[in-house]
């Protein structure tokens, strides 16, 4: 009969810990900004098929690093909470940090768990208010802390050269432009240098509550982060850095709500969650 070594909780606890570090160091970051208009979310992210940001619900948004596989089981797993939730009582009743308390629970009771490995993930939750001071941003680790940020926050790959870029910039109260210049400058910074990061190559999403609809959502196209971003000279040589998200294949004007305008794009990753026509919640199927 085998003996069982022994090891202690703190060492199990740090070795786990260690591990889902690890494996969202190997990522590239992800940037949550708020600026004058709502809640502004980039990442370096070549794929056009696989996100790292998506719309959860009418005025939240969800950004994660680490895993893709473990952080779209969290995803789904939000999308149907606040789903349930709004048809079952109401709309108002789906709040950001509802969701991130219930997104807490999960990764906590995951990473003390010795039965499975602890997720490989960082997260953000955040929910656009009326106004710039009732936004919020929530960042939850592998092993379910949360945090409340105001003004930026990082996650996921070399976070000390992202946040002191961000941190040198003029970005409380700035336009969209501004602020989207500010993070893209930050995440092309490294500690071997500056490098410029190619339009096709970022995942750009806002949470803009000057939207006329109920849903703050939208996507931004490269072709309207070019017009952002205007001129940035040549692009730099890759970091190397990977994540498990593979390629499947400057004035700051503000969002503008054109059906004609192919730029301006909602998350097409989550489903409806509301009649186009009527505006009515989803029907519940018969049981």
């Amino acid at each position: 009969m085998s003996q069982q070594f022994y090891v202690s909780p703190e060492q199990l606890m740090k070795d786990r810990a260690d591990f889902a570090r690890k494996g969202i160091g190997r990522g590239r970051s992800v940037v949550a900004v708020q600026y004058a208009d709502g809640v502004l979310f980039v990442s370096e992210n070549p794929s056009q098929a696989l996100h790292k940001v998506s719309e959860i619900y009418d005025r939240i948004a969800f950004a994660a690093v680490g895993r893709y596989n473990e952080f779209e089981n969290l995803r789904i797993a939000g999308v149907r909470l606040a789903d349930m939730r709004g048809y079952a009582y109401d709309r108002r009743d789906v709040t950001g940090r509802g969701l991130a308390n219930a997104y807490a629970q999960t990764l906590g009771t995951i990473f003390s768990s010795g039965g499975e490995k602890p997720y490989e993930v960082e997260i953000f939750v955040a929910e656009v208010g009326d106004r710039a001071e009732d936004d919020q941003i929530y960042r939850l680790t592998y092993d379910g802390q949360v945090a409340d940020e105001h003004g930026f926050a990082v996650m996921g790959g070399q976070v000390e050269p992202v946040a002191e870029s961000l941190s040198a910039s003029e970005i409380a109260g700035a336009d969209l432009a501004a602020a989207l210049r500010a993070a893209v400058t930050a995440l092309g910074a490294s500690e071997s240098g500056n490098r410029v990061i190619p339009t096709t190559d970022l995942e750009v999403a806002v949470l803009d509550r000057t939207r006329s609809q109920t849903r703050k959502f939208s996507r931004l196209s490269p072709a309207r982060l070019d017009d952002l971003l205007g001129d940035r000279g040549p692009g730099g040589p890759d970091d190397g850095a990977r994540d498990d998200v593979r390629p499947g294949g400057g004035g700051g004007a503000p969002l503008v709500d054109d059906p004609a305008d192919p730029t301006d794009q909602v998350s097409g990753s989550v489903a409806p969650l509301e009649d186009p026509v009527t505006g009515e919640p989803p029907i519940a199927p018969p049981e």
